[in-house]
């Protein structure tokens, strides 16, 4: 029997009416359907489900974003068309399932034993003998023998047949093959159930006809309105719920496409130490929690240990290690002066909160994102200086390190803990905000250079961070840099520092030369401090010139210098401003007190690298740079608990999906007739005419058709393999 593609054909009704059930029933439209699902459930593995809207217009452009959004895209899964098309495929496989199961049974408890004698030599699997017994006795026999080999037979008696009475055998075997087909179409339907019950259908029930609506506020939890709640008793919820260290908590929060939903649990989750280890490149190796969980009901309280792929269970919800994030730890910052208008000052603050930061008209909102206690970084291609991102992720570098010959021998991986750091947002009147993320020790970047402090900042959450290095002094801090850059903002100081230089240059005597000497220098140190202009701004219009740094220098060559003399006038300011700096070094720690430094390699690469990050420091977008000096850390536990009553659905459907795809592919169906006739004389025994026949013939077909041969109707066996007398 082959089972039909074709639907419920009813004979009454309108002819829309018949044709819509015998679309809805064919198994086309399941075909199809579950196709749709199918590309449906790629894209929802692709794109990131229910991210914030501003992270899909970062990465894929406003348009597409909101193309995302119209089509929720951004939560297939939970979409109303995809639980749509849900529905419609438990419809119509449930009708092919109720179309086609009679007729499998019916054709399960039939033995087709009225086939007639001479349509057994039409099959292409088919032998004849003549045998010594009987047409009964031959009978019983080969009946016997098939009972024996798991064959169910029956044995018919024919009066006449053609010419002459006999016995039909016809026996069946593979039964389970078509049983395949109801067992695996049945998984369908319960796999589909059980998304069903555990998707956001019920829930989303609850928003139409339950009064329940999405929140899309903000403040604490405890002040939402019970409109936005739903109650303990829900049958179905998958969510997530933040617990710091020594605190506890007991409201879910589910995201929606438009805002969330918050979920009431019958008991608190109270975590009491969360533990975290990590691997030697940084990334987490376990983190667990021990929790403790209070009935709101009756007080009873339970204690587990939840890890990633071991929940906890009680209530009939289950609870997943998710992720771990800040609990709120209080942090310490001191400002670094980036401007020579700012002040330096020291704050304080939690993550996740915020604080107002002023500076006479020009207000800043500074909110506190991250505290990293460890930041493992690769160090293996650093000694090369080249000022490249110490956080960034080249995918195709790490792709062609691991491809190609096999002789290719990858770098070894450096990697070292630089310490903590501290990621916040300065937000301005206008919502405009910066990230910045800056270290709190000092890193050693390359082998013959200062340790410097990272100073990032980005202006979009999919960029990389761009850092500034500020050299480390001999005690480890900035303040060898800071003296050196409020020296440089000191006119009398510059000055000094050019009459040092000069001095230790010309011969006194030379007074031409060291006036020549003098201005030049002069205007050099002030044009890489900011405090002199290449050009002024033209009335009405902004300034256009550098504010200072090595950009400075090179704007005024390119304006004041022809073009023949420029390179030999650019090596020489360079010369001549360092040699500046150098000497306003040692003064800068003349007034902190400090003994004046030589000029060996040491000095010249900390001067190199100080010089660098001033020149830098005129880009750097904030007029301060915040940066950690104390934090005492508090640990966060996320959890997604869930009530999923489909899952021991979906279990069973899974399991009869292997039973039915196995009996579909490795269970083959054979039937077998013979045919036994009385021979021409009353003694001369029986002809009999064997035929075989399977839904799929392959070897083994033809190995078990030569086996039965040789057994039942006691021919030789083929004369070599695949080699069977027809």
């Amino acid at each position: 029997m082959s089972v039909s593609t074709h639907g419920l054909r009813l004979k009454t009704g309108s002819q829309a009416l018949r044709a819509g059930v015998e679309l809805l029933s064919s198994m086309r439209f399941a075909i199809a359907l579950l196709t749709v699902i199918c590309i449906a459930s790629i894209i929802g593995t692709v794109l990131k489900q229910h991210e914030p809207i501003g992270n899909y217009i970062n990465q894929f452009g406003p348009f597409w974003a909101q193309v995302f959004r119209a089509a929720r895209l951004d939560s297939i899964y939970s979409a109303w068309w995809f639980l749509l098309i849900l529905a419609f495929l438990v419809v119509s496989t449930s009708l092919c399932i109720a179309r086609n199961t009679p007729r499998i049974l019916a054709d399960l408890k039939t033995f087709k034993e009225d086939i007639r004698a001479q349509s057994l030599k039409a099959f292409g699997l088919r032998a004849e003998a003549a045998l010594p017994e009987a047409p009964e006795q031959a009978a019983n026999r080969i009946g016997q023998l098939l009972v024996g080999g798991g064959w169910k037979v029956k044995l018919q008696r024919r009066d006449g047949d053609g010419s002459a009475g006999g016995w039909m055998v016809a026996a069946r075997a593979g039964g389970a093959n078509k049983l395949g087909y109801i067992a695996a179409h049945g998984a369908i339907v319960l796999v589909c159930l059980g998304g069903l019950l555990d998707g956001d259908m019920i829930v989303r029930a609850q928003t139409w006809f339950n009064g329940k609506s999405v929140y899309t506020g903000g403040g604490l939890i405890s002040e939402v309105p019970p409109q936005y709640r739903l109650s303990p008793g829900n049958p179905t919820f998958r969510g997530n719920i933040l617990v710091p260290e020594g605190s506890q908590s007991s409201v879910a929060i589910l995201n929606q496409a438009d805002g969330v939903l918050l979920q009431e649990l019958p008991f608190a989750i109270e975590l009491k130490k969360f533990i975290v280890d990590y691997y030697s490149t940084g990334m987490p190796k376990l983190f667990a929690s021990e929790v403790v969980l209070h009935d709101r009901a009756t007080g009873e309280t339970k204690e587990a240990r939840i890890e990633v792929n071991h929940p906890a269970s009680w209530k009939g919800i289950e609870i997943y290690q998710s992720s771990f994030d800040d609990g709120g730890s209080s942090v310490k910052l001191k400002a670094v002066p980036m401007a020579a208008a700012a002040k330096p000052f020291e704050i304080e603050g939690t993550i996740g909160g915020s604080s107002e930061l002023t500076n006479g008209n020009e207000r800043l909102k500074l909110e506190y994102t991250a505290l990293r206690v460890i930041n493992v970084e690769n160090f293996a291609d650093q000694n090369s200086g080249s000022g490249a991102d110490v956080r960034k992720v080249d995918l195709q570098h790490s792709l062609e390190s691991r491809l190609g010959a096999a002789n290719k021998v990858n770098k070894p991986k450096v990697l070292r803990n630089i310490g903590p750091s501290i990621g916040y947002k300065l937000r301005d009147a206008s919502g405009q905000a910066r990230e910045y993320q800056n270290y709190m020790v000092p890193a050693m970047m390359t082998e013959d250079g200062p340790p410097v402090f990272l100073l990032g900042m980005r202006d979009q959450p999919d960029q990389p961070f761009r850092y500034l290095r500020v050299p480390a002094d001999e005690q480890g801090s900035m303040d060898g840099y800071l003296h050196l850059r409020s020296a440089l903002a000191d006119a009398a100081v510059r000055r000094k520092a050019v009459d040092r230089y000069v001095a230790h240059a010309i011969d006194p005597g030379k007074t031409e030369q060291v006036d020549q000497l003098r201005n030049s220098a002069a205007r050099a140190l002030a044009l890489f401090a900011g405090a002199e202009r290449v050009r002024p701004p033209a009335e009405g219009k902004a300034d256009d010139a550098s504010a200072g740094g090595w950009q400075a220098i090179a704007e005024f060559i390119d304006l004041q210098v022809p073009e023949a003399e420029r390179q030999r006038a650019g090596q020489v300011l360079v010369r001549i401003v360092n040699d500046v700096l150098f000497e306003l070094l040692n003064l800068s720690r003349e007034q902190a007190g400090q003994a004046a430094l030589p000029m060996d390699d040491k000095t010249q690469a900390w001067l190199t690298q100080a010089v660098l990050a001033i020149s830098d420091a005129h880009f750097y977008p904030a007029p301060v740079a915040l940066m950690l000096t104390d934090f005492k850390q508090v640990q966060a536990s996320v959890f997604q608990v869930a009530r999923a009553p489909g899952k021991k659905v979906v279990y069973l459907g899974c399991l009869l999906l292997i039973v039915g795809i196995f009996a579909m592919l490795y269970v083959r169906e054979r039937r077998l007739w013979v045919w036994i006739a009385p021979a021409g004389g009353a003694d001369a025994g029986s002809h009999a005419t064997m035929a075989l026949s399977a839904n799929r013939r392959n070897l083994d077909s033809d190995k078990e058709f030569a086996h039965l041969r040789s057994k039942l109707l006691m021919l030789p066996a083929p004369a070599g393999p695949g080699d069977t007398p027809r």
